[in-house]
């Protein structure tokens, strides 16, 4: 993390985020901190995020646990799973691809293009019929792409309009992306539970027996109490080949008397139960 230790130690209220400064990550951060004078602090991978929150070195952490178009992050489910970490809120960010390049390139001057492989994929038909001969050049991150291509002449770079911002770069074409329904839901991660604020939801991850119907009992628990699931995705267990573990998001609070009611029976049928947290629902501010 490109931090100092003064930093660390600052009064204010520490927010760690997938770096560096200008991935989509940093603006979910800064939609959580919604205005106020947090301080920000860059990660370079997700476990670092998770060590920081669990170490209490920061306040809370954002990282990325889903996208619209490419499914799940494997590594952010693993951690919540492993680590005593609680989920304390969510935000949705659309993913908005940006041409950046420096001030006065034309499109025509441009040989190399820089981005997120990812980034890349999701502006294919922009690439293709705009610039079908440049070369790509893959990196770690749409920012570090923006960031990269400062010093280079005849590049550009596929990035957000906050990294074309933070690195003082121009966006020569906006909105790329082939899919305009493409969106990132980050998870806010912290220490402590999130009180009841009557429009919340509830994570868990829990496990039943591999025999026949054990999912459908499980499930038709929250059925019989018309609790809304709004998602549920398997995981392989690491302790038996072809058994798996299920993340599942549903609407209400822990504290709802139904949901107590509903974790009680789950908690009887499932050999593993954990719940992660219950946190507010995301709003968009904007």
């Amino acid at each position: 993390m490109e931090n100092k230790v003064s930093e660390i130690t600052s009064s204010k209220i520490k927010i760690a985020f997938l770096g560096p400064r200008g991935t989509f990550c940093d603006q979910a951060a800064l939609t959580f901190s919604n205005g106020k004078e947090h301080l920000l602090l860059d990660c370079k991978n997700i476990n670092d995020i998770f060590r920081m929150v669990e170490n209490e070195n920061v306040d809370y952490g954002v990282v990325p646990i889903e996208n619209s178009t490419e499914g799940s992050v494997n590594i952010a489910l693993d951690l919540l799973l492993e680590k005593n970490i609680h989920i304390a809120g969510e935000i949705m960010e659309r993913i908005s691809h940006n041409l950046i390049t420096k001030s006065g390139i034309e499109m025509s001057e441009i040989k190399n293009i820089f981005s997120h492989p990812q980034a890349i994929a999701q502006c294919r038909n922009f690439l293709e019929k705009n610039l079908p001969n440049v070369q790509i050049k893959e990196t770690s991150s749409t920012a570090s792409a923006v960031k990269e291509i400062k010093g280079l002449k005849h590049a550009a770079a596929i990035g957000s309009k906050l990294a074309a911002k933070t690195y003082k770069m121009s966006i020569l074409v906006k909105y790329i992306e082939d899919n305009p329904n493409n969106f990132t839901r980050f998870f806010i991660l912290a220490k402590n539970d999130c009180e009841f604020t009557g429009s919340d939801k509830t994570s868990i991850i829990f496990s039943v027996k591999h025999v026949p119907g054990a999912l459908y009992d499980a499930l038709g628990i929250f059925a019989k109490k018309k609790i809304n699931l709004t998602k549920i995705e398997s995981r392989p267990t690491k302790d038996k080949p072809w058994e798996y573990i299920f993340f599942c998001d549903f609407e209400g609070h822990k504290t709802d008397i139904k949901l107590q009611q509903a974790l009680k029976e789950l908690g009887d049928k499932a050999i593993f139960l954990k719940i992660l947290g219950s946190y507010p629902k995301f709003e968009d501010r904007k």
